[in-house]
């Protein structure tokens, strides 16, 4: 007897019944997360979290080393950055802050950038209370608000840039672009060091430190992504020390930035500064969101403000900052 009919009798009600298991895998599929975002999500957590202690730490650092000196306000000098290296508090936030970056560079091999870097501003809420709890200091109602502006515009910020940005390879002459216009990033900021950081103090650095790193994350991952693709030639060698030299100073910004303003200032610039000129090199330079509609470029600018006028609140309201 043969099993071919009564088999091909049931195939009415199979093929229905995997095409409609089919339907369910692509919804369900649609709905739960890519299990590696969820794997890049608590790691850009617990990297916020480092991020926090680190900075609270450097900045115990600096206002140590600083307060043997009388040279306020005109920039850490040589003997100071050596005396940081001897600081026990400061060498352990340094340590927290390179496992920060080392946990959102793992974070970003699993998550999208739109995904990481929205959690950055975790940080500015755990140091902002870190701070409080520390210093002994009660934040006032205009300091509380400046938080909420600053992690409300980079949220709204974002959230425009994951539905309208669309992540395209860099090509050489865009990532020539990039690195000149570092270099001109790079020129104003020294040249304006001279004049500038005397006379707005804690934001100058803030702002500087969140610009140069805005640069610095673009180029990691260009150089991270052309090295799992096996190009690295000459152009990939100039990121690289492109990334060294920007590194660099922006991390002189930022011992400045401790030496003049509490630490969830500092760490509010580099959430908020940062995450905005990444996001920002992509949609002038790279037209990533050329498709995005006039409304939602509208949003990329009251966004982008809020959140830079709740830098500028919080400079201006925060009970510890140094007038």
């Amino acid at each position: 007897m043969s099993l071919s009919g009564p088999t091909y009798g049931y195939s009415r009600y199979v093929i229905p019944l995997i095409d409609d298991m089919a339907d369910i895998a692509d919804l369900t599929a649609s709905l739960v997360p890519d299990p590696r975002a969820l794997i890049g999500i608590p790691l850009a957590l617990i990297g916020a979290v480092f991020l926090s202690f680190g900075a609270q730490y450097q900045h115990r650092g600096v206002a140590k080393v600083e307060a043997r000196s009388n040279d306020a306000n005109s920039g850490l000098s040589g003997a100071q950055l050596g005396a940081l290296i001897r600081r026990p508090s400061w060498v352990l936030g340094t340590v927290m802050l390179g496992l920060a970056i080392v946990l959102q560079l793992t974070a970003l091999n699993f998550a999208p950038l739109i995904v990481v870097q929205p959690l950055g501003a975790v940080a500015l809420v755990i140091t902002t209370i870190l701070n409080a709890r520390i210093s002994k200091v009660r934040l006032n109602r205009k300091s509380v608000q400046a938080v909420i502006a600053c992690v409300a515009g980079v949220g709204l910020f974002v959230a425009l840039a994951a539905s309208f940005a669309v992540e395209k390879p860099i090509t050489d002459s865009e990532l020539i672009t990039i690195l000149w216009i570092l270099l001109v990033v790079l020129i104003a900021a020294g040249v304006s060091f001279g004049t500038l950081r005397k006379r707005f103090k804690a934001i100058y650095y803030i702002l500087c430190a969140g610009i140069i790193y805005g640069f610095v994350a673009t180029l990691a991952k260009v150089i991270i992504n052309r090295i799992q693709n096996g190009n690295f030639e000459w152009l990939t060698v100039l990121c690289v020390i492109g990334l060294l030299v920007a590194t660099a100073l922006g991390a002189y910004f930022v011992q400045n930035a401790y030496s003049s303003g509490p630490p969830d200032l500092v760490v509010a610039g580099l959430t908020v500064i940062d995450p905005m000129v990444a996001v920002g090199i992509g949609i002038i330079v790279l037209g990533e969101a050329s498709q995005a509609p006039l409304w939602a470029a509208i949003g990329f600018v009251i966004a982008g403000a809020i959140a830079v006028w709740g830098v500028f609140q919080l400079a201006r309201h925060h009970p510890g900052i140094t007038k």
